[in-house]
């Protein structure tokens, strides 16, 4: 413990930048686990999940390319737990979620991770970061925003373990498109963010990024939502990434042809980026240089400082 403000406080006061730092992930499983965790809700949480049985769960998963993430229902815990699964496809294009329930935490051991076994469902899913023994803003961030979402979406919402980014708690993960937001609690209505991806939409202002897209692309859409106002999902989709003399840069779908954004990267000065990081160390930012493509209703191209 140290006696540092918490992560996510500092983070606001710097004013950190949250776009282009979404968690990779392209498959996701999300496994219920409902009581305590641990600081790894898989291996440290005995109350809930045989640590050797966590722990080859874990390694199956990571093993077929899929990010694991443990799930349980906000509030009261029931007195008798259930063993639900998503297993989620985020690619672009290929959104699909998968949904089933196992007698007990050993048939997690078992589960088909190809999408072949459950049911397909239709109904998105959130999961807003509340682990507590990992960080303590995802405790107190993640909760309340946590219960403001499941006030309005009941059946659709989650708590989940640690989604990375936890400077930008309260974090949320929105499936299958793979909407990873930062400092939900901030917004005046945590549940707008949901009712904007029922309508295709996102909301580029506590947008991290898509899980699926790599960390250049996530922040050249950043910029040219900023440019263009578009907020629909699928738009801006990634054509080309290359580099040139330093510089990234990506092309992007745009409504008059391809949008081209050229980045740089930048590494801030030492931070801490979890409440319980001992050492403060540099984490990249990616820097605007310039974009061409627009429309000159939405944009001048030209060069940015």
């Amino acid at each position: 413990m140290t006696d540092r403000r918490p992560c996510s406080d500092q983070s606001l006061a710097r004013d950190d930048p949250m776009y282009g730092t979404a968690s990779a992930g392209s498959s996701w499983l999300l496994l219920e686990l409902s009581g305590p965790w641990g600081p790894s809700a898989f291996l440290t949480s005995p109350s809930v999940l045989d640590p050797d049985l966590g722990r080859a769960i874990v390694r199956r998963v990571e093993s077929a390319g899929m990010r694991i993430v443990a799930i349980r229902r906000p509030g009261r815990r029931p007195p008798t737990p259930r063993w639900r699964w998503f297993v989620v496809d985020a690619r672009p294009g290929h959104e699909s979620v998968r949904r089933g329930e196992v007698s007990g935490p050993a048939g997690y051991l078992d589960l088909a991770l190809d999408g072949s076994a459950g049911e397909v469902s239709r109904d998105p899913v959130v999961a807003v970061c509340a682990h507590g023994k990992h960080d303590q803003c995802c405790a107190v961030r993640g909760r309340a925003a946590t219960a403001a979402i499941a006030e309005a979406y009941p059946e659709w919402t989650w708590e989940c373990s640690h989604l990375g980014g936890d400077r930008f708690a309260a974090t949320m993960l929105v499936l299958p498109h793979g909407l990873c937001y930062g400092r939900v609690d901030s917004a005046t209505d945590p549940a707008m963010l949901i009712r904007h991806y029922t309508e295709g939409r996102l909301v580029d202002s506590l947008l991290r990024g898509r899980t699926s897209l790599p960390h250049a692309v996530q922040a050249a859409q950043h910029f040219a939502r900023e440019q263009t106002g578009e907020d629909r999902i699928d738009a801006l989709e990634p054509l080309d990434v290359r580099h040139e003399d330093h510089r990234i840069i990506v092309a992007l779908t745009g409504p008059h042809g391809p949008i081209e954004v050229a980045l740089t990267e930048h590494l801030t000065d030492p931070l801490y980026s979890n409440c319980s990081a001992r050492v403060a160390g540099r984490v990249r930012q990616f820097v605007l240089v310039s974009i061409t493509g627009l429309s000159s209703e939405c944009s001048d191209t030209g060069e940015f400082a």
